[in-house]
């Protein structure tokens, strides 16, 4: 096999970024996780360019922002002929396979179109060998090695009942979005450990003569909160931290804010939401996420037991966060630290000493580092900086003055103790947070007059320079389509 190094990009969907052991919280079981940060790098405010399944996806994709590849919301996909770092890396002669679900492609597709259908697709993005699970939408989806699996085992069929109960993946009505129910699948069978007992197999028998970067994507812990019972009963007896705040954002009276927040506390069913409801979604959370790591541990031993562990980088992340009931709000979508802000463990071959990065990152810029790891050339456009300084040496990765993250016709600007948040149409802030005043995020400091310089220098340092550029839109926003009376709430798909 070729000297060159080996990438495991192991990828979940919606993990907060403090749910790990390595990351302070002192009940979730993460010892896989725990133990890559105690052998790597560990960015502790790592930041999506788009706290949403496909614009932050995109992002890693094409090293892009949002208003630059389109993708600002899970309604559209990256242009054709748009370059990619996978394609740099196949370039520079790696063979490039993902496993399970990437969200690269408007998942609302899968009940017309098989998934094999888009293989052309990815392959165009640059990967050699997709194996496509569309993760939870499996419910719906045709033409996936886990749907085949679930088929030839009888189980398809109560699996897509029981995710077609889903208030958000199966669209169904009656039970709220925080509700948890346990999936009636075998822990075995559960798609997220098949997801890492598939990618511990390919690595098995991974037989080429290049160098491989595998992208493992895992479901969860994405809602439906569906960890299977065998899973839940290791915190059975837990105390599952509570919301740190339990406060509604203030909404103003009218205006793009007033729609968009109203928006997401309504898709929350914010109104009907209990602590004690959030409880149970939050014990699955934390059931699910021990699942992953169980799942992320498989494919480690599973390099360990190849041989090839000492000459593989491993990097653990996820698209986006979680909410929890933070704010009386789930999922994510928002701009709060829970939504926006990512895990993100870097481990060289053969380990570093531990180390923890507080200077503030982009998810995105991952895929610059995958670059440098590579040996590959640069891609057109790209607005992102390898971290590689950080676990080469001793040295902090690239300062940036701001990290911009943007959905739905929104912007954050994160600048120092700062975050700002502003309506890109219009340019108007609507909120601003010190993080280091009130880390909670509960004061919206925007109309303060004591704050009003704050806000008029983040806007002319980063927010106007930004905004200045034209932003692709394949179709309106969704504001634009609550101002016109399109009553549709903020209901991605998976």
């Amino acid at each position: 096999m070729n000297d060159q190094p080996n990438i495991v990009f192991v990828m979940s969907d919606q993990h907060r970024y403090d749910v790990m052991g390595c990351a302070g919280d002192p009940i979730v079981k993460t010892p896989n996780m725990d133990r890559l940060a105690g052998e790597g790098v560990r960015f502790d405010r790592a930041y999506c360019q788009g706290p949403l399944c496909m614009p932050a996806r995109a992002s890693m994709l094409t090293e892009r922002y949002v208003r630059d590849h389109g993708v600002f919301e899970n309604g559209s996909q990256v242009g054709d002929g748009t370059p990619t770092f996978l394609q740099a890396l196949r370039d520079a002669g790696y063979h490039t396979c993902e496993i399970g679900k990437m969200h690269l492609w408007p998942h609302g597709q899968v009940q017309e179109k098989n998934v094999s259908a888009m293989r052309d697709l990815l392959v165009s993005y640059g990967f050699d060998e997709p194996i496509e699970t569309v993760g939870k939408l499996a419910s719906r989806a045709h033409d996936t090695v886990y749907t085949d699996y679930l088929r030839d085992k009888g189980l398809l069929d109560r699996y897509r009942e029981f995710i077609g109960r889903s208030r958000h993946v199966g669209n169904a009505k009656g039970a709220p979005s925080w509700q948890a129910a346990p999936c009636p699948l075998a822990l075995e069978d559960y798609a997220d450990v098949w997801h890492g007992a598939r990618a511990a197999k390919w690595i098995e028998d991974y037989s080429r003569r290049e160098p491989f970067f595998l992208w493992v994507g895992f479901p969860g812990p994405h809602d439906p909160w569906d960890a299977p019972t065998e899973a839940l009963e290791q915190y059975e007896h837990a105390e599952i931290p509570r919301p740190r705040s339990f406060n509604p954002p203030a909404v103003p009276p009218s205006g793009p804010f007033n729609l968009m927040l109203n928006a997401f506390l309504a898709y929350s069913d914010s109104a009907t939401m209990t602590e004690e409801g959030i409880a149970g979604m939050r014990r699955a959370y934390y059931a699910n996420v021990t699942v992953i790591d169980t799942g992320l541990g498989r494919i480690v031993e599973a390099l360990r037991e190849k041989g090839i562990l000492d000459n593989t980088w491993i990097v653990y992340t996820t698209d986006h966060g979680e909410m929890m009931g933070e704010h009386r709000m789930i999922t994510k979508m928002v701009f709060y630290e829970p939504s926006v802000r990512v895990p993100m463990i870097v481990r060289p071959p053969r380990g570093v000493a531990a180390r923890t990065v507080h200077e503030p990152v982009q998810l995105m810029d991952l895929a610059a580092t995958f670059r440098e790891i590579a040996g590959a050339a640069a891609i057109e456009q790209s607005a992102a900086n390898s971290l590689m300084p950080a676990p080469a040496g001793n040295r902090a990765p690239a300062h940036l003055d701001a990290i911009p993250s943007e959905n739905f016709g929104f912007a954050m600007f994160l600048a120092d103790r700062y975050k700002l948040v502003v309506h890109e149409d219009t340019c108007e802030p609507g909120q601003l947070f010190d993080l280091l005043e009130d880390p909670t995020e509960d004061r919206n400091l925007c109309g303060d007059p004591n704050h009003a310089a704050i806000v008029d220098r983040l806007m002319k340092d980063h927010a106007q320079p930004f905004l200045a550029t034209t932003p692709m839109r394949p179709h309106p926003t969704l504001v634009s389509r609550l101002a016109l009376g399109v009553r549709r709430n903020p209901r991605p798909v998976a």
